[in-house]
C-alpha cells in the first residue's frame, strides 16, 4: 500500500514521531487504530441505541 500524503502532512507526521519518539509509520498506525475503533464504538452505540429505543417494534415485528 502507497500513501500519498501532502507536504504539510508529512511535516505534520514526522514532528508528531519525532516528539513522540516513534517512527512516522508508528503515529500513522496509531492514528488509524483510533479512527477505526471510535468509529466501531459509536456504531456499536447507535446500533444499542436504536434497539433500546425501538424494543417494543421490534417484539411486535418478532411476533408477527
Amino acid at each position: 500500500m502507497t500513501l500519498r500524503l501532502s507536504a504539510e502532512q508529512t511535516d505534520k507526521l514526522r514532528a508528531t514521531a519525532e516528539r513522540e519518539g516513534v517512527s512516522m509509520q508508528t503515529v500513522a498506525l496509531r492514528a488509524i487504530d483510533e479512527y477505526v475503533n471510535r468509529r466501531t464504538q459509536r456504531r456499536d452505540a447507535i446500533i444499542e441505541q436504536i434497539f433500546t429505543e425501538d424494543a417494543g417494534l421490534f417484539d411486535r415485528l418478532a411476533d408477527a
